[in-house]
């Protein structure tokens, strides 16, 4: 695993994300995220994670695909009422999947 790598993709992400939730509360009242939040929160966390990407030097395409991967896994929580225990999951599954050295196949020889 990269190590910076990790650091990084969670400081940016975890920035922007807050970042963005500042300013969407800042613009829209309580009622338009109980209405429209299942479909706000994903956009900004993708766009985040594509922000994320050009920040840290990663690719977008696979950069996005890791970024889905992890929102998936942090629905759990979201469910259960711990929104902000879900952030937290799914900044580091992002981080850690990001930062994952890839393999090179092995050849036979």
């Amino acid at each position: 695993m990269r190590i910076e790598v990790f650091w990084r993709v969670a400081a940016v992400q975890l920035v922007a994300v807050a970042v963005l939730s500042l300013l969407l509360a800042i613009v829209f009242s309580h009622g338009f995220f109980v209405n429209w939040g299942w479909l706000v929160g994903p956009a900004a966390w993708l766009g985040c994670a594509w922000g994320t990407a050009r920040v840290v030097g990663l690719e977008p395409g696979p950069t996005l695909v890791r970024a889905l991967l992890a929102g998936l896994v942090s629905l759990l929580a979201v469910i259960i009422g711990l929104h902000w225990l879900g952030l937290l999951v799914a900044v580091a599954l992002f981080a850690y999947l990001c930062a994952r050295e890839s393999e090179e196949p092995e050849t036979w020889t």
